[in-house]
């Protein structure tokens, strides 16, 4: 099916399905309504385009899910973060993990039926990644897991979660598991950010036991498998995200009573500039190429367009962030962080000068 039939397609059907949130806005309310889009677009066949027929997809371009994706977003069906994850977590599957497990694993994802995380962040090892200390012990043919994770998304209502691991020195000791959340021994504890919302929480690991099976590739891959996890994180994801974006621009010009038209061009010039740029990514995916560090330049121009958006929105309405509106204020917060998650800005500007722009250490 081409692009433009499967977007026609789509739209139809969700004009014809009402799946509109309810008006509880917490976070139990969005991850249930996560399930159900996801459960909704899987029946029906949508939710399986762009992914591979060995776990249950029905092949295609990965850019029909972008197109999917950006539906969902545009008609506020469910948060575009947590309704990206999938594109994060499932490639990571299909790529490192054995193919049974993965054909059993990745459709219970895409069909809602259960949500995963990610493992990764440690405290004190957040941007470093290569300093994670969270070990992993071979004991016969099985793995005993010991530390702490932090700002993990969505890990108390996860089945599943791809964690990293320290099983030798350096980059080359880093493991990567697909480990089942209810393993006894591992303890959720959510955290409050300053936006209201426990999106995430730290992760504590004793002497959790995890089956060698539950690898993913082979001993010292883990460095690897995060390297091509995160510019799918910077992809596809992006491209929802930027969608969404659109949206709340268009409601600010909405909402605001005495426009500024410089202000509000350039929010809109850098929404449109990081929309080309991911459309670009969208274009080297879709040609089957690998992507890597210039992904970087991808999640600069997201995390500069998010914040301009949001203190463009301050600017032209104000009292309403502080006293009237408590979505705008919420997501003004939450912008605050795109400079942090996933990457520090800092650490993407070393990324893109070390090595795209090879300027060297210095």
């Amino acid at each position: 099916m081409d692009i433009a039939t499967f977007r026609d397609s789509v739209r139809r059907w969700l004009d014809a399905n009402d799946l509109t949130p309810g008006h509880d806005r917490s976070l139990d309310a969005e991850v249930r309504q996560l399930a159900r889009v996801r459960r909704a677009l899987y029946d029906a066949d949508w939710m399986r385009y762009g992914w591979p027929e060995a776990v249950g997809g029905l092949g295609g371009p990965a850019a029909l899910r972008a197109v999917l994706g950006e539906e969902v977003a545009t008609r506020g069906l469910a948060e575009p973060g947590i309704y990206s994850m999938v594109e994060v977590l499932a490639p990571t599957m299909i790529s490192y993990a054995r193919p049974q497990l993965a054909a059993e694993m990745v459709p219970a994802l895409l069909s809602g039926r259960e949500q995963w995380c990610q493992g990764f962040s440690e405290p004190g090892s957040g941007s470093d990644l290569a300093s994670l200390s969270t070990k992993a012990v071979a004991d016969g043919d099985n793995w005993v897991i010991s530390g702490q994770k932090v700002w993990t998304s969505l890990a108390q209502y996860s089945a599943r979660c791809v964690l990293l691991t320290r099983t030798g020195p350096g980059h080359h000791g880093i493991t990567a598991f697909f480990v089942d959340m209810d393993s006894p021994g591992i303890t959720v504890r959510p955290l409050r950010t300053m936006h209201g919302v426990d999106e995430f929480a730290e992760v504590y690991f004793d002497d959790v036991v995890v089956a060698g099976e539950r690898m993913l590739g082979q001993p010292g891959d883990g460095w690897r498998v995060a390297m091509d996890l995160l510019p799918h994180e910077r992809s596809t994801c992006f491209w929802h995200r930027i969608a969404y974006l659109f949206t709340r621009f268009d409601a600010l010009v909405a909402s605001t009573e005495v426009p500024d038209d410089a202000a509000l061009g350039a929010a809109y010039l850098a929404l449109h500039t990081v929309r080309c740029r991911s459309h670009r990514t969208q274009q080297r995916l879709a040609d089957g190429q690998r992507l890597g560090p210039e992904t970087s330049i991808d999640k600069v121009l997201l995390a500069t367009a998010e914040q301009r958006l949001f203190d463009t929105a301050r600017d032209l309405l104000p009292g309403t962030m502080e006293f009237d509106d408590p979505e705008w204020r919420t997501e003004f917060l939450y912008s605050r962080a795109a400079t942090i998650y996933g990457g520090t800005a800092e650490i993407q500007r070393n990324i893109i000068a070390r090595r795209l722009l090879d300027l060297g250490k210095e």
